[in-house]
């Protein structure tokens, strides 16, 4: 089951549990209710497996809908700075919901490290969820003999990232999903994503990418397979970079 449509079932659960205990005079008051309503909602979704991290967001979901309904008619704030706050974060998000990739922004580091795992001679780069561009543009400085394509889908990073690649002739940025164009005319592919797409992120890899070329994943690892090494990145995040050398010893099943 998709982890939007567990949450969703969560919340129904919840609600459905809150107000068969107010029917029965077991609860009274709106907080009780709305406690009520979050921890079954939480306890729905151990039920249901999803990830742990679900537990926080509906443990606080109804309980901040409320204050934030009290704090509104406290302020006379209009109902229309809600609609474009959540406007604002479905243009930045996107389809997170369904793909489980949030926005990951590379830092300057992660780009450097990078930036020593190409080849000396010109090459092809493509960031597959690029973001805003972060990791492309200070490659782009460094590398002015290469060619670098980012892919993004959410339309606020795109157009982002689209404005600040102005300046650079050697990036090409594009809008849509990062499976829909080839890896095949790429020397080095970067993923920065999250665990639920590696799978399919390496079966393309393995079908499209040409022998000696990388895919390097920053954070997450490809399951299954071992990486040629791994490139340890001194920023704040502890950032490592997994180094898989396609049709080679590098990238091998374990």
């Amino acid at each position: 089951m998709p982890p939007a449509l567990k949450a969703l079932l969560a919340q129904l659960m919840g609600t459905a549990g809150a107000f068969a205990l107010a029917s029965s005079g077991a609860l009274g008051g709106l907080w009780p209710l709305v406690a009520s309503q979050a921890g079954l909602a939480a306890a729905s979704a151990l039920v249901l497996r999803s990830e742990r991290w679900w537990l926080a967001i509906h443990l606080g979901f109804l309980p901040l809908a409320v204050l934030a309904h009290g704090l509104s008619r406290a302020l006379g704030l209009h109902p229309g700075w809600y609609l474009a706050g959540f406007v604002l974060l479905l243009l930045v998000y996107w389809t997170s919901f369904r793909t489980q990739v949030p926005l990951y922004l590379s830092n300057r580091a992660t780009a450097a490290a990078v930036g020593r795992l190409l080849p000396a001679a010109p090459a092809c780069v493509l960031d597959i969820g690029a973001g805003t561009g972060s990791l492309l543009r200070p490659l782009a400085r460094m590398r002015t003999d290469c060619r670098f394509t980012g892919i993004e889908l959410a339309p606020a990073p795109w157009l982002l990232g689209r404005l600040l690649a102005v300046r650079f002739p050697n990036i090409e940025w594009r809008r849509g999903d990062l499976f829909a164009p080839s890896w095949s005319d790429y020397d080095v592919v970067y993923a920065f994503l999250s665990p639920v797409p590696m799978a399919a992120v390496w079966a393309k890899a393995c079908a499209e990418m040409k022998p000696g070329s990388l895919l390097v994943s920053n954070g997450f690892v490809v399951p299954g397979a071992e990486p040629e090494r791994i490139v340890e990145v001194a920023d704040r995040r502890g950032t490592r970079l997994h180094v898989y050398r396609m049709g080679t010893h590098g990238g091998r099943r374990r």
